[in-house]
């Protein structure tokens, strides 16, 4: 008897030890595939520059040409891309363990639109969007952190609203989707009468322009604003992954083990809805982000928070970032609004999870 415990329990031992170094070694292939998708999406473009060449021009070592494509266009492209990646999947990440929902994700959940409505009241009401050259028709946001402030509030106000429904004893989890359901349309309307009744149509048109996801129109100082918040984020949010290993067991288990169930959902909550307001204020509306990329990595890693979470953002860079090179070579010299290319990479592969039936698992 004492032999065959033994050895049950070294077996069980030995398969733990193998889905930990299983999962460590597919989260050192998904870096070495971001490491790849950076160098690619160095090279793409109407103008060729090698791998090489990027570097040398990263290092200001090559001639000035290069060295302004890469740092001064591309470079602040792909670095937005990735932290804006990070970001998004990792609010879908923490909003799908926090809900126990596999279907909660800022697009899905309202927040958003519900960013996306703040900014919309900071460019036409705020006056935080303008055409800075009539002849060339450029938009410029002038006021990005008016943008962003507004963003916050109304996302925030929206997720408080979807942790206030969660506590009611008659709403599902299904439930809950069907009120992120209606925040967004909600919040679509307000979106069309705000633009429908503005009389400037400069600002209506920084405020359509605005909706089009773009990782081009962020400097290097917003680029630093997402950065700081996403690594506060990744810190707070790895801080906590033994609290969301056990708020998935249930709120009842959770607090049977000592977890503050309600603070822990909050915290976690509001930082994913900050994220989603800093990305969207910046860069407009990228779908599917943070609703796919988390579903694909819970496939591969587990519900495992210690390696979801790094793996989800990692994924999310990394798909943001393919999806962006896209954008820029199918029609070159034409670049395509990234937002629109996530949708047509995510839509399929939402629907291919939807038949095969694992996010209604």
């Amino acid at each position: 008897m004492n032999i065959t415990k033994s050895n049950k329990a070294s077996y069980q031992n030995a398969l733990y030890n193998e889905y930990l170094i299983r999962n460590k070694a597919i989260i050192i292939l998904l870096i070495i595939l971001q490491v790849i998708a950076f160098f690619l999406a160095i090279n793409a473009g109407a103008s060729n520059i090698s791998p090489k060449e990027a570097i040398l021009a990263i290092l200001g070592l090559s001639d000035s040409k290069s060295i302004s494509i890469v740092r001064n266009i591309r470079m602040p492209r792909i670095v937005s891309g990735i932290i804006s990646g990070i970001g998004l999947s990792l609010a879908g990440c923490i909003m799908q363990n926090n809900l126990r929902n596999p279907l909660a994700s800022p697009s899905i959940l309202g927040v958003s639109n519900a960013a996306a409505f703040g900014a919309n009241v900071a460019i036409l009401l705020l006056g935080a969007g303008t055409i800075v050259n009539i002849g060339l028709g450029e938009i410029q946001i002038n006021n990005p952190y008016m943008v962003t402030i507004c963003a916050i509030i109304f996302s925030i106000l929206s997720t408080l609203l979807i942790i206030f429904l969660s506590t009611i004893g008659h709403f599902t989890i299904y439930s809950i989707i069907l009120a992120g359901t209606a925040l967004n349309s909600l919040f679509s309307a307000g979106i069309i009468i705000l633009q429908y009744f503005s009389s400037d149509t400069t600002k209506v048109a920084a405020a359509i322009f605005w909706t089009f996801g773009d990782l081009s129109r962020a400097s290097w100082r917003e680029i630093a604003i997402m950065g700081i918040v996403v690594f506060i984020a990744v810190v707070y949010f790895m801080s906590h992954r033994w609290d969301y290993n056990v708020l998935a067991t249930g709120d009842e288990t959770a607090k049977s083990l000592g977890v503050d169930v309600e603070r822990i959902r909050f915290g976690g909550m509001v930082m994913a809805s900050i994220l989603t307001a800093v990305t969207v204020s910046f860069l407009g509306t990228i779908g599917f982000i943070g609703l796919v990329c988390p579903q694909i990595t819970r496939k591969i890693v587990g519900s495992d928070n210690r390696y979801l979470i790094p793996a989800s953002a990692i994924m999310g860079s990394l798909i943001l970032l393919i999806s962006d090179t896209l954008a820029r070579v199918v029609l070159s010299p034409q670049v395509l609004p990234v937002g629109a290319v996530t949708s047509f990479i995510g839509a399929p592969l939402f629907l291919y999870f939807l038949i095969k039936g694992d996010i209604t698992r």
